[in-house]
């Protein structure tokens, strides 16, 4: 018989709406309508929030028209969050019971769910800062080796769970997808224009959390050597985001010497505008899965520059669609960011094969068809496995 609906319910700890809640709503949207050989997803986002009301990321969905709960908690790791979850799980009855994070993977695998459930666990990679977040990484370890189907966004990551312990065979990559991009109107990118103090410069636009793994620090010593070459024309380098290594790259900018040439644009809700602006992206990060800002910059049309790092050679080809360097090489980004900004037909060529890239192959139509048809072999494979 065929299947009319799948229910999905999947645990999402962000507060805010980043890149991954973002993906489940877009999803969560497009996938509640059946297409021509797929069924319809019904998923229900279920979040945790302390205080009253809900949040951002419940708000998000509900606004959507995805169903949503919310589990109450008082401090972190709360027990309080166990009969919740039972009972929001037991309530809903879904075909197929996800975890986006740590926490989450975790109650699931000691609570049993997974024996009642096929759980489909989302690995987006490890941030290993502190002595807390090892630990963190080593219980997620624990945690998915009994998850019956592992997502990451790209195929350094899967290496990452296999060395781990995680069977490589229940992994399956599935890399983000970007919304056809819309400009902003003229007039808000002129006004955008004037705030920053930008006329006819250059502008490197980077956006991204202000995280030592996102390599900023390594773009402005790249700003650095830019400025001393020659055949640079006159830019600014924009950088849209915050984070906890702002005072950093502030006193690195300082010390540099190069504060006339760098903006500090702070968090954006909209980052139309900047991208319509930008004669260029740059991404120096050290650590990336299958990151949106990239899939962002090749919708709108921008040459790209970017270090080879995470899933990003997953989805840019170098000199085709961008320029890619090694990870923490500023002279490499440097050499990358001049060749966009010298050479206007290969500037050109990198922004239409992107933009083509980004239109063909990473659209949320493609996104919703290969996510919906890993679902429909999760099932597939849970019913042979309990009927074995």
């Amino acid at each position: 018989m065929t299947r009319q609906t799948i229910r999905i319910l999947t645990l999402i700890e962000s507060p805010t709406v980043t890149g991954p809640a973002r993906n489940i709503i877009e999803f969560g949207k497009l996938g509640v309508v059946a297409e021509p050989g797929l069924p319809a997803v019904e998923t229900m986002v279920v979040t945790y929030w302390r205080g009253a009301g809900e949040s951002p990321v419940a708000a998000a969905a509900r606004n959507a028209g995805l169903p949503v709960a919310t589990i109450l908690e008082r401090r972190r790791w709360d027990t309080g969050v166990i009969p919740q979850l039972r009972r929001i799980i037991a309530d809903y009855r879904p075909d197929i019971l996800e975890s986006r994070n740590i926490k989450s993977h975790f109650l699931v695998r000691m609570l049993g769910l997974h024996k009642r459930y096929p759980w489909v666990a989302w690995n987006h990679g490890y941030t290993e800062r502190d002595w807390l977040d090892r630990a963190y990484s080593q219980l997620d370890r624990w945690s998915l080796q009994a998850a019956f189907r592992v997502v990451t966004v790209c195929r350094p990551f899967a290496e990452t769970l296999e060395r781990r312990g995680i069977d490589g065979r229940k992994t399956t990559i599935l890399h983000n997808f970007v919304k056809p991009f819309v400009p902003a109107p003229t007039e808000d990118v002129e006004g955008l224009r004037r705030s920053l103090g930008v006329q006819n410069q250059a502008v490197i636009l980077a956006v991204g959390r202000l995280s030592s793994e996102k390599g900023h620090a390594i773009l402005l010593q790249a700003a650095a050597r830019l400025e001393k070459m020659n055949e640079a024309p006159d830019f600014r380098v924009v950088v849209v985001g915050d984070g906890p290594e702002q005072e950093n790259l502030q006193r690195l900018t300082a010390r540099l010497g190069i504060g006339q040439r760098i903006v500090m644009a702070g968090f954006q809700a909209d980052v139309r505008p900047y991208y319509c602006l930008s004669t260029l992206l740059a991404l120096p990060s050290y650590s990336e899965g299958s990151p949106n800002v990239v899939l962002e910059a090749m919708a709108a049309g921008l040459p790209i520059a970017a270090t080879a790092a995470g899933g990003v050679p997953e989805i840019l080809e170098d000199g085709v669609t961008g320029l890619m360097v090694t990870p923490g090489d500023p002279q490499a980004m440097a050499e990358a960011i001049l060749r966009i900004l010298r050479d206007k037909a290969l500037a050109s060529r990198l922004a239409a094969a992107a933009r083509s890239c980004a239109q063909s192959k990473y659209t949320p139509q493609a996104y919703r068809r290969s996510l919906t048809e890993f679902y429909l072999a999760t099932l597939e494979a849970a019913s042979k496995s309990a009927a074995a």
